[in-house]
């Protein structure tokens, strides 16, 4: 295990067995990450906030089928996963529910608000405003589960076989839909380079975790 996954297996254990300060430990060790990447899926950062709450409630919850000493990183990315899912049914759900009323269903923005000002500077530290915002709008573009592989694996880092446990598919299928995620985003972004060697989405869509 690399160091932070030592670390958050160390806190893990501590927290199971009773000790308050170490979930404020683990909590300030990962939710800015999962917090990043649930504002990636759900594109609304009121909404990855009670995401984020909800996901270290349910780990709560579950802690007594934690097995000590395991990185618990990947867990705790499947629980956010699994509830961000939720919410997007929801969101399903309630856009059904406004067509069959007669209503028209909400228009999807045309770019995303609340960007930080570090997703607001260019390579140099420069403010770049309207390139990291044309980068995460070009998510909502993107298929769910497209967008979901390209995130974890991309920008948090995730291996690909991580990415396929927490996702709940293959590796080969994460590895396809990364692809097709950046032919996506080459062309919404009007790219030439191969997705192979083309970094430069993947590395602002990094910057604009919350």
């Amino acid at each position: 295990m690399d160091p932070e996954a030592i670390e958050a297996a160390g806190l893990m254990g501590r927290y199971c067995a009773g000790d308050a300060a170490a979930f404020q430990a683990l909590y300030a060790l990962l939710a800015p990450r999962l917090l990043g990447y649930l504002f990636g899926l759900l594109r609304d950062r009121a909404a990855a906030e009670d995401t984020l709450q909800l996901t270290f409630l349910k780990l709560h919850e579950a802690r007594g089928a934690y097995v000590a000493g395991a990185n618990p990183i990947p867990w705790m990315y499947t629980i956010a996963h699994r509830t961000a899912l939720d919410e997007l049914r929801k969101r399903k759900r309630a856009r059904v529910r406004l067509t069959n009323d007669g209503a028209l269903p909400a228009e999807p923005a045309a770019h995303v608000t609340g960007v930080p000002a570090e997703a607001q500077q260019d390579e140099d530290g420069r403010p770049d405003a309207d390139a990291a915002r044309g980068a995460l709008a070009a998510l909502d573009h993107l298929p769910e589960n497209q967008r979901e592989a390209l995130l974890l694996t991309k920008v948090h880092g995730r291996s690909t076989a991580e990415a396929a446990r927490i996702a709940g598919t293959t590796p080969g299928a994460i590895k396809q839909r990364a692809h097709r995620a950046y032919l996506t985003l080459r062309k919404v972004l009007g790219k030439s380079a191969a997705p192979e060697s083309d970094a430069q989405p993947a590395a602002r869509l990094q910057k604009e975790a919350p």
